[in-house]
């Protein structure tokens, strides 16, 4: 199942119901019911259009577009509190923010231990269940309730050599840190277990990197950087980017669009990102589409791979302008 439109509701409601029937067949016991496996891989802003099954122009998913063309797609689904933390919470709970309180993107961290979670009804029922990557709810990486493994990032976390929190100890990485969470995924996927289980994925990507200065200062978010894995630093690099046809539209006549908010640069009469930002992302994009492939590998390697649901989503879109 793929959910492009950060289907927030479609998905939770596959996943409780999922673990609403695990629950009644631990407790009341009927051998034909099958137990399927879960994975959710949640990208950090990646749009619903940037993706190869949405009809990208450029973009190339094979691995993400397998799971469309095998699944189903939500095409009109939307994300009810598009904001990093609020979304994610309502992911996770199957609640709206103002139920699960998680209303913005400060240091939730003590907030988000006390959230019902699905995996914690999973776990309940006998999964074994597995979080890797940001969890985005405040800077704290120790590990939530309901994971009985855990690999978290603290923070935004880096695009490069991360330091992750493995079960209660921190441990440095080289390397891209999406290929570092794809190789985590993939070993907690394909293990030898006798029960089933649920994996929760958050890639770092699609965010980008703060620029932190020699005094400890950090950027302005307007000049943070989407930094891709070396070997993707060239992907699309001749390809036009597509464009909506209001991209450049003079904003002269819309006064709300030029009111003055603190914190936040002034609108300009060309408010697009930039293409090579946009192919930036893209490029990032490319990680993660591998991600999804080594997990499709070591399922299949496992022989779980018809037994495990898949669902694909965001947190929310980016603007492009």
């Amino acid at each position: 199942m793929i959910i492009p439109q950060s289907a927030v509701i479609a998905a939770v409601a596959l996943a409780l119901c999922v673990s609403h029937c695990v629950a009644d067949a631990a407790d009341h016991p009927r051998p034909n019911i099958p137990r399927p496996n879960i994975i959710v891989i949640l990208v950090d802003d990646l749009r619903w259009d940037d993706i190869g099954c949405a009809g990208h122009p450029i973009v190339r998913t094979p691995h993400i577009d397998r799971l469309a063309y095998e699944g189903a797609r939500f095409r009109n689904a939307f994300c009810n509190t598009p904001l990093c933390s609020p979304a994610r919470a309502c992911l996770l709970t199957g609640l709206y923010t103002k139920n699960h309180g998680i209303r913005d993107n400060t240091d939730r961290s003590e907030q988000s231990y006390r959230l019902q979670t699905f995996p914690r009804e999973l776990q309940a029922a006998g999964y074994e269940t597995g979080y890797v990557g940001k969890w985005h709810m405040g800077n704290d990486a120790s590990a939530r309730p309901g994971f009985d493994h855990w690999v978290g990032i603290k923070g935004q976390g880096t695009s490069f050599n991360p330091e992750l929190n493995i079960n209660g100890k921190f441990v440095s990485h080289e390397g891209h840190t999406t290929d570092v969470l794809n190789r985590y995924a993939a070993e907690f996927a394909g293990r030898e277990r006798e029960t089933p289980f649920c994996l929760y994925v958050a890639q770092k990507a699609l965010h980008p990197e703060l620029i932190q200065y020699d005094d400890g200062s950090i950027s302005d978010p307007s000049a943070a950087r989407f930094l891709p894995a070396q070997r993707h630093e060239g992907l699309y690099r001749d390809d036009p980017i597509p464009r909506r046809l209001n991209v450049t539209d003079d904003i002269s006549d819309k006064p709300a669009l030029q009111l003055e908010i603190e914190g936040l640069p002034p609108l300009s009469r060309a408010t697009g990102t930039d293409d090579e930002t946009i192919r930036d992302r893209l490029r990032m994009l490319a990680a993660v589409d591998e991600g999804v492939g080594m997990l499709l590998k070591s399922l299949k390697e496992s022989k779980k791979l018809d037994d495990t649901i898949f669902v694909f989503t965001s947190d929310n879109g980016y603007w492009y302008g």
